[in-house]
């Protein structure tokens, strides 16, 4: 006897078996054999330089000097830079909004070492209301963005993308806006900021919605509609609202917490903070009042960080427009 449900598991098989989704909307500025990112793709902050990163970090403070290293112009229009990731020395992946009368375009943007536009890609779609792009974060195997609508108290929906193609995935939706974002690979959760980052949304990926014969085939991580959160953090530091977060992994000097790190800014004050993902305290943080060529604070938005000859080494491009990427050393 034939099954009633043998036409859904054929397909559900059959999708299983598709490679990730394809940018179906790239723009590319260079030649098609030119990569998008480097092979093999680097690994992330939690599983190379996090723990480095953070024992850094507790030497930073009011009297750290910060030097500029290299002012790097990122070709075209930039629009307002959102987020950052740094794939190495020779690609960065810039998250954008693009801003019309009434609605806008969420980004992403691939950019070489010496600022050369190689692709960009657009996350939303015309006349989309949810459309703008937030702090985005990698994990080792995929970047990981939020496109939300510009305003609080509304809708946000969750996306991979691979860093390789281009090819994006919506992976949930959200009754919120959502903002910054990172990724827990050892725990599969994922730690969203809402408008403000006031609060702190989490999201267990291992908990399926349906059945095993409707998700047989399917990824495990992706569900459709909108998810209720595990839980809801309150953020209990009001020195500034962070904007993009790096997460670092389960930190030795915290007895294995896990952190990320982020940066933000509130009125004139910019800073850096690393934020214990499971409850939002501030574990270290430092001011930084540094501006760029537009008098933005540099923390406003983009930021990623590495460890270089011993120092740490911050990424941050504030400008909206024609944007610069600054390459700043923390000297203690």
């Amino acid at each position: 006897m034939k099954s009633r449900y043998g036409g859904v598991i054929l397909l559900c098989a059959l999708a299983q078996l598709a490679p990730f989704a394809q940018a179906l909307n790239i723009t590319r500025h260079t030649f098609n054999d030119t990569p998008l990112a480097p092979s093999p793709l680097p690994r992330s902050h939690a599983d190379s330089d996090g723990n480095q990163i953070i024992e850094n970090f507790q030497r930073l403070g009011r009297t750290t000097t910060w030097k500029f290293i290299s002012n790097i112009t990122l070709q075209g229009d930039s629009y307002e830079p959102e987020g950052i990731v740094r794939l190495g020395a020779d690609r960065y992946i810039v998250s954008s909004t693009e801003y019309e009368s009434r609605t806008g375009y969420g980004r992403l943007t691939v950019f070489s070492g010496n600022g050369n536009r190689i692709a960009d890609v657009t996350l939303s779609q015309p006349g989309d209301l949810e459309y703008h792009n937030g702090g985005i974060d990698y994990d080792g195997k995929y970047i990981w963005a939020t496109i939300a609508q510009y305003r609080p108290n509304s809708s946000a929906k969750v996306m991979r993308v691979d860093p390789e193609t281009l090819g994006s995935e919506t992976v949930l939706r959200y009754n919120d806006h959502l903002g910054g974002i990172v990724h827990d690979v050892q725990t599969d959760r994922l730690y969203t900021l809402n408008w403000g980052s006031r609060n702190e949304s989490i999201f267990d990926l291992r908990r399926r919605r349906f059945p095993f014969w409707w998700s047989f085939g399917q990824d495990r991580n992706v569900f459709s509609g909108f998810r209720t959160p595990n839980d809801i953090v309150r953020n209990p530091s009001y020195f500034v609202d962070y904007q993009d977060c790096k997460f670092l992994g389960h930190a030795r000097v915290y007895n294995d917490k896990p952190v990320m790190l982020c940066s933000g800014v509130a009125n004139r004050l910019g800073g850096l903070a690393i934020v214990g993902v499971e409850d939002m305290v501030a574990l270290a943080e430092i001011p930084v009042t540094l501006t760029g060529a537009s008098g933005v604070l540099l923390t406003q938005n983009p930021m990623d960080v590495s460890v270089e000859d011993g120092r740490l080494r911050f990424y941050f491009a504030p400008d909206s427009g024609s944007s610069v990427l600054y390459v700043v050393e923390a000297q203690p």
